[in-house]
Parts: C-alpha cells; sequence; structure tokens
C-alpha cells in the first residue's frame, strides 16, 4: 500500500528553486510533465491576472503556483503516511495526487477570474479532459500515477474510478478544503508577490499537526486551531487587499464585460475561449468586430473605468439578488447608460457602464478536530458561522462604474447617488 511510496531522494533528483519554498524536488518524470505543452500555457497565463496595475510585484504564474501546490502536497503526504494513511492508500493513489496537485490549474481559464461567471464549462472538468489526453496521459504514466485517478480528483463531478473510490475520495478531500496545498501556496505565493503581510502562514506547523483520516481527508487536535484561524483570517485580508481590491475588481469586470459581449453576439463559442492565455485572448477580440472590444484595450492601457457609486450587497434585497447574472448586470447597465445620457446630455452608452458584483464567497470550515469531537465552526474557535458571515458581508459590495471621459461629468449630476440607489432598489 502506501508504504511502497518512499520519498527517495535519488528518485527527486531535480531542483526546482522557488522564492516562496526555496528547493521544489521533483522527479524526472514529474519535471518532464512541467515541460509539456498543456503545462507551459500555465506561464502565460497570471496568477493574480489585472492585479499587477495595484501591486506591480503581482507577476507570479499559474506554473509557478502550481509547482507551490505540488511542494505543499509532498510535505503533507509524507506527513499523511507517517500517521497513518499507509494503510488505505497505494504508490500509485501517492503518485496520482502528486500530479493532481501539480495539474489541479491545467485547464484554468486567462485573465483571473474573468471568465468565471460566463457560461463556460469549470477549470476542473477542462483539467480533467487534457489530463486524459496526450501527450499528457502517457507522461502522467510515466510518474507512477493513474491518468484517470489524477483526473478523478481533481475533478468532483466526476465519479470516482471504480475500484478505487475510498482512496481517490480520500485525496480529493485533501486536495480541496480549508487546510488544502493549494490555499497554502497561494496565500503565502501571493502575499510574498504583492508585498503584502497578509497571507504569510506557519506552514511546517500547520502540516504537524494533521493526521490522515479515511473518510474526511484529514483532521486535527485543538493545538491546530489557532493556524485555521490564521489562514481564515488572511484569506479575508487578501480578499479585503488584494483580491477584491476595487481597480482589480473593476479591471477584470471591464475584461468580464467585453467576452460577454462578444458571446452573446455570437462572435465567439466557449469553445474558442478554452486553452488560451493572457496574451491570446486579446487575438480572440481583436478579430472580432464589435464596439465592446475597445474596452480591452484600455484595460491594456490600465485606463479603467472610474467608480462613481458603491452599496453593500444585501442578501434580502431581490433586486440585487436579480443582479448576480451577467445578462442581468448587462440589462441594468443599458438602462442606467440611457438615465445618464440624458440627465447629462453626454453620450453615454451601455459599453461605458459597468456593474461589478464580486461572486460568492466562503470562509466555512468544515475540518473536524478530534479532541473536542465536533466540527471546526462548533469548536472553540472564536469563527463562529455568524463571524464568517459578517467577513462574507463586509467584503461583498455592488459598484457601478463608467467610462473615464465620463466620470466628472456624472459625478456633477445631482442627486446622483439618490437615483442610482433607486435603480438598486435601495431604500
Amino acid at each position: 500500500m502506501g508504504s511502497e511510496f518512499v520519498y527517495n531522494e535519488s528518485r527527486f533528483s531535480i531542483a526546482i528553486r522557488d522564492p516562496v519554498w526555496k528547493h521544489i524536488w521533483l522527479t524526472p518524470e514529474l519535471r518532464d510533465i512541467t515541460l509539456s505543452p498543456p503545462f507551459l500555457r500555465l506561464y502565460r497565463i497570471k496568477q493574480l491576472g489585472p492585479t499587477e496595475y495595484v501591486y506591480p510585484g503581482a507577476v507570479h504564474t499559474r506554473a509557478a503556483h502550481s509547482i507551490g501546490v505540488y511542494y505543499v502536497a509532498l510535505k503533507m503526504l509524507r506527513i499523511l503516511l507517517r500517521f497513518g494513511a499507509d494503510k488505505w492508500v497505494s504508490r500509485t493513489g501517492c503518485y496520482s495526487f502528486l500530479a493532481a496537485a501539480l495539474l489541479h490549474d491545467l485547464g484554468h481559464f486567462p485573465y483571473a477570474h474573468s471568465l468565471k461567471e460566463l457560461s463556460l464549462k469549470e477549470h476542473e472538468e477542462l483539467t480533467a479532459a487534457i489530463i486524459c489526453s496526450e501527450p499528457l496521459k502517457s507522461c502522467i504514466s510515466k510518474t507512477g500515477a493513474d491518468p484517470e485517478m489524477t483526473a478523478a480528483i481533481i475533478n468532483k463531478s466526476d465519479a470516482a474510478p471504480t475500484g478505487q473510490d475510498t482512496e481517490t475520495l480520500f485525496f480529493r478531500n485533501i486536495l480541496s478544503g480549508v487546510l488544502d496545498p493549494d490555499k497554502l501556496d497561494y496565500l503565502n505565493r501571493d502575499a510574498y508577490y504583492c508585498g503584502v503581510p497578509y497571507g504569510i502562514q506557519d506552514m511546517d506547523f500547520i502540516l504537524s499537526r494533521l493526521r490522515p483520516d479515511i473518510s474526511r481527508g484529514i483532521t486535527i487536535d485543538s493545538k491546530a486551531i489557532m493556524s485555521v484561524e490564521s489562514i481564515l483570517f488572511s484569506k479575508y485580508l487578501m480578499y479585503r487587499s488584494v483580491y477584491w481590491h476595487k481597480n482589480v475588481r473593476i479591471a477584470t469586470a471591464m475584461m468580464k464585460k467585453v467576452i460577454f459581449a462578444m458571446l452573446d453576439q455570437s462572435l465567439s463559442s466557449p469553445e474558442a475561449l478554452y486553452n488560451l492565455d493572457d496574451y491570446s485572448i486579446y487575438d480572440v477580440i481583436n478579430c472580432g468586430s464589435f464596439s465592446e472590444k475597445e474596452i480591452a484595450g484600455d484595460v491594456m492601457k490600465h485606463r479603467l473605468y472610474g467608480i462613481i457609486a458603491e452599496f453593500p450587497f444585501d442578501e434580502n434585497n431581490s433586486s440585487m439578488l436579480g443582479l448576480e447574472t451577467m445578462k442581468a448586470r448587462s440589462e441594468k447597465e443599458e438602462a442606467i447608460a440611457e438615465y445618464l445620457s440624458r440627465i447629462s446630455s453626454a453620450k453615454i452608452e451601455k459599453k461605458h457602464v459597468l456593474i461589478d458584483i464580486p461572486e460568492r464567497i466562503s470562509f466555512e470550515s468544515d475540518l473536524f478536530i478530534t479532541d473536542e469531537n465536533t466540527g471546526f465552526s462548533s469548536s472553540s474557535t472564536v469563527f463562529s458561522r455568524d463571524t464568517v458571515a459578517s467577513f462574507t458581508a463586509s467584503l461583498r459590495k455592488i459598484r457601478l462604474a463608467v467610462h473615464p471621459d465620463f466620470v466628472s461629468i456624472v459625478k456633477n449630476i445631482p442627486e446622483l447617488l439618490i437615483e442610482l440607489a433607486k435603480c438598486f432598489d435601495i431604500q
């Protein structure tokens, strides 16, 4: 079983120098995966998309992040095997887990999350399809992993392969959760490159408190509660200061508006958007003949729309809830453009108006605390469900922005905020 997986330094002989984790060791076969065309594409996708407009150092790539996730997964795996996971996992499963960690973002869309709300396949589904196709299928097999199991660990929408259900689900639970290798890498890595202190975690201590559980993936004891609290609060601070910084949100929403218009006008298909990178997506946009494509040019020039109004997102406001789809926002943008154009006598069109609403996020944790015999939210943590809910509520804001040519004109409209509040049914 898992005892057959041995961290043999003679096998893990290829070193990658990383500014966050220092030396990361791979086998020659795992290194070959990082040289394959599907993985090399990740070097052309920035991990944080337009965040570099606010934090110029944030130019690290999905490839660097993926290699970092592999590193954390390897450290995590060795600890879990030492404390009993070797009783139910196999050598093939261990290598499949490592390959899944390395390849978990393979199908990720370009430009951070600009395409996230559009009618596209989930990037995990795209990742699984790439993994089960050549050239990666053969590359993964050579590492000692099973390509289908690797894909199933990543893609939760797929049933686990027959005969490996328990093991695959075990590794799925480790790869995705509050203490998963993805989160432990991106919080540390994003904080490092943005030059902020909020995401730094004491990873060695966190990993030392993990214990394997065949059905839950991992458990912790109460000594690690503070570490989980640190991760949750770090995630909140990173969303507040980096991921959902107002200018990052606007730049992302501008790209989203362009891609939505292109799909809505049948100028492109979802299939044409898969496997693009941060550079080729502009080629696809520029091939189309539609007025919204000038917005993408503004993004490239760092010429962002200016925010003219901001309101807290109210979960009890049906008008706000109705704007959580791109289609509904597009219609509301058109109505607001007509109002602003009429009241200001300026030629403000639908493409000049932008509504941004951050997606729903969760700071919940279902980690099981062994010595308290309860879930994290019911444990001795200060992170009660009400506290977690207040985090989310404080972050989500509806922002209305307009093209920079019209910001000063619009802001001079008398009682502007009162009229815009009516548009969102705010009393």
